[in-house]
């Protein structure tokens, strides 16, 4: 806010340069627009360094294919393992800490961030995905 205050002619076409970007713009223009936003400070759909991190991590013997494989079954694996957590004795509102002993309050935008991030990587479409993982 303050740096949109003092320079608006700066923030003004970062901020509308966001506002262009849909899910049918090329990836690497996403991309390069998301870091620009970031830098800036204006909240992301997709996490920048997170994609670049995790395109980076890809191990050289895999196949895009079987680490797009890797990526659907992880969120399998966080859907079926969802009840067990709820269920943990330690998923219980502490009101001193005004949150939950073993942070389960942060799972639902951690969840969210690595499908983008993991997805954005593949070229797949984010929304698709978080449809089928609140399906299982």
């Amino acid at each position: 806010q303050v740096f949109s205050h003092h320079c608006p002619f700066l923030m003004g076409p970062i901020e509308c340069l966001t506002d262009v970007v849909t899910p049918d713009t090329d990836i690497q223009v996403t991309l390069s627009i998301f870091e620009l936003a970031s830098a800036a400070g204006i909240p992301c759909e997709v996490d920048p360094a997170l994609v670049n991190v995790l395109a980076g991590s890809k191990t050289d013997g895999s196949s895009p294919e079987e680490d797009y494989k890797v990526a659907c079954l992880l969120l399998v694996f966080v859907a079926v393992s969802l009840p067990l957590l709820a269920s943990d004795p330690a998923s219980i509102y502490n009101t001193e800490v005004d949150g939950y002993n073993n942070n389960i309050h942060c799972l639902a935008k951690a969840i969210i961030h690595v499908s983008a991030a993991l997805f954005t990587v593949h070229n797949k479409n984010i929304e698709t995905h978080l449809k089928e993982f609140l399906l299982v």
